[in-house]
C-alpha cells in the first residue's frame, strides 16, 4: 500500500505508476545507485509482495478489537519508528524549510493518513480480499487523473484500453450484472476512495517536491512522522480508549506498521535503486492475488468466481495503463 511521499511514484517511480495500500512512498530526488545487497533482489521482491499482500488481512484482524483510527495510528507509529531508526543508522537528518514541511503535511494526509484510515473503515464491512482488489485500481485512477493534471503524460490507445479494461474488471469483481447484490456499498466506496487518494497524492508530490534537496529516506520519514501527528490529533476525538489490549489484534497492528509500512518502504527503496522503478513497481500486480489468497485461506472469507476473474482483469488493465510507447 503506497505510503509516503515516495510512493507509486514510490521512490522516484513516475506518479502514474502503481503502488501499494499499504501501501505507500516520494517522487523527489532519485536514489543514488546502490550496490547489490546480500539478499538477491528477486527474494526481496517476493518478500515485499507478501508483506503488502498480507497488509489487508492485518488491517482486518486489527479492526476486530480496535477502532479504524486506532489501527491507522498504530500502523503509522510503528512504521515511523522503523524509518526513524533507519535514519539514525544512516545518520540522515529531517528535511529543512517551512515550505517543504508544508508540502509534506499535505502528502502525509493524501498518501498515508487518509487512505490508511479509509481502508481500515472499509474493512469493517467488506472482506479484506475486496479491499486488496480495490487497492489495485490506483494505477487506473492515476492514469485518469494524469490526463487532466499532467500535460506531459500523453495518453495512448493502449493506455486508454487499459483504463477501460481495468474498470470493467472492477464491475466484474462487484458483480454489476447482479445489481451489486451482497456488497456493502459504503465500505466498497471507501476502499475505492482510498485507492483514488494515492494518485492524487502522487500528482501533488510530483508538482511540489520534485527536486527537493533531501534524501528519499529523510522525506519519507518526515512524511510518516507528520501523518502520525495528524492521527494522534484525530484519533482521541473520534474514539474511546480501548478497554483492553487483545494480543492478536495488537500484534497485527504492530506488524502492519513495522513490516507493512516501515520495512516495506526500505525494501522498496533498495529495489528501485537496484533494478529501477519499472521492475520494482510490478510488485503492485501481485498484491491483490496475495490479499485474496490470504483472506480466503486464513480468514475463510467467501470467494465467488467473479472475484478472481475480475481481479485478473483489473491487474491486466492496470498493467496496460503503465505501458509506454516504444522508442525507435
Amino acid at each position: 500500500m503506497s505510503t509516503v511521499a515516495s510512493s507509486p511514484t514510490p521512490d522516484s517511480v513516475p506518479p502514474s505508476a502503481p503502488t501499494s495500500p499499504v501501501p505507500t512512498p516520494t517522487p523527489v530526488p532519485a536514489p543514488a545507485p546502490a550496490g547489490r545487497t546480500a539478499l538477491d533482489w528477486r527474494l526481496r521482491f517476493g518478500a515485499l509482495s507478501l508483506i503488502w499482500g498480507f497488509s489487508f488481512l492485518l488491517i482486518k484482524v486489527g479492526t476486530h478489537a480496535y477502532a479504524p483510527f486506532q489501527v491507522t495510528f498504530g500502523r503509522l507509529l510503528f512504521g515511523t519508528a522503523v524509518l526513524v531508526a533507519a535514519m539514525a543508522v544512516k545518520r540522515q537528518r529531517l528535511p529543512r524549510g517551512v515550505r517543504t514541511w508544508g508540502h509534506l503535511a499535505v502528502a502525509a494526509l493524501l498518501l498515508n493518513a487518509l487512505p490508511f484510515s479509509l481502508f481500515a473503515y472499509a474493512e469493517l464491512t467488506i472482506p479484506s480480499t475486496l479491499a486488496g482488489i480495490c487497492n489495485a485500481t490506483s494505477p487506473l485512477w492515476g492514469m485518469a487523473l494524469s490526463l487532466v493534471a499532467l500535460s506531459e503524460d500523453r495518453p495512448t490507445r493502449r493506455r486508454f484500453a487499459g483504463l477501460g479494461l481495468g474498470f470493467l474488471g472492477v464491475l466484474t469483481v462487484l458483480g454489476a450484472w447482479q445489481g451489486f447484490h451482497g456488497l456493502d456499498a459504503t465500505g466498497t466506496a471507501l476502499a475505492l476512495l482510498a485507492s483514488l487518494s494515492y494518485p492524487v497524492g502522487w500528482i501533488y508530490v510530483r508538482r511540489t517536491l520534485t527536486g527537493a534537496d533531501s534524501s528519499h529516506l529523510s522525506l519519507t520519514g518526515a512524511q510518516l512522522l507528520l501523518a502520525t501527528v495528524q492521527l494522534a490529533v484525530v484519533t482521541p476525538l473520534f474514539t474511546d480508549v480501548p478497554s483492553g489490549l487483545p494480543v492478536l489484534p495488537l500484534l497485527a497492528v504492530v506488524a502492519l506498521g513495522a513490516l507493512g509500512t516501515g520495512l516495506a518502504m526500505l525494501v522498496q527503496y533498495s529495489l528501485v535503486a537496484e533494478v529501477g522503478p519499472t521492475t520494482a513497481q510490478m510488485v503492485t500486480y501481485f498484491i491483490p492475488v496475495i490479499a485474496t489468497a490470504a483472506g480466503v485461506a486464513i480468514l475463510h472469507e467467501p470467494l465467488a468466481w467473479s472475484t478472481p476473474v475480475g481481479a485478473v482483469i483489473v491487474v491486466a488493465g492496470a498493467a496496460l495503463t503503465q505501458s509506454r510507447a516504444r522508442r525507435s
